[in-house]
């Protein structure tokens, strides 16, 4: 599917950052913004994913808040998608390494 990002480089690096995510990884929404050079940045990371995960298949499952906690509304997705990649779960989290 093509799809066009906005003309923000911000918005770029950041999608860049979100596909390259590897299958069995968790990553914060934090650890994605400074890994996209935009430290600080975690709420725009959550905005993206949230206009364009679908449209561009990111790996939106991926990416946790810093507690480890799964996005809400999606819990039961998100921990089916995780364990599908081998990634464990423990009281609904999962542990941090960025």
């Amino acid at each position: 599917m093509q799809f066009d990002l906005p003309d923000d480089q911000r918005t770029r690096d950041i999608v860049g950052v979100l596909l390259s995510l590897p299958e069995g990884s968790v990553v914060t929404y934090g650890g994605v913004a400074a890994a996209a050079g935009y430290p600080k940045q975690s709420r725009l990371v959550g905005r993206i994913l949230s206009l364009y995960s679908d449209s561009l298949d990111m790996p939106w499952w991926r990416v946790v808040n810093v507690q480890g906690r799964l996005v809400p509304g999606n819990e039961s997705e998100q921990t089916r998608l995780l364990k599908a990649e081998g990634v464990e779960l423990v009281n609904g989290r999962v542990r941090i390494t960025d």
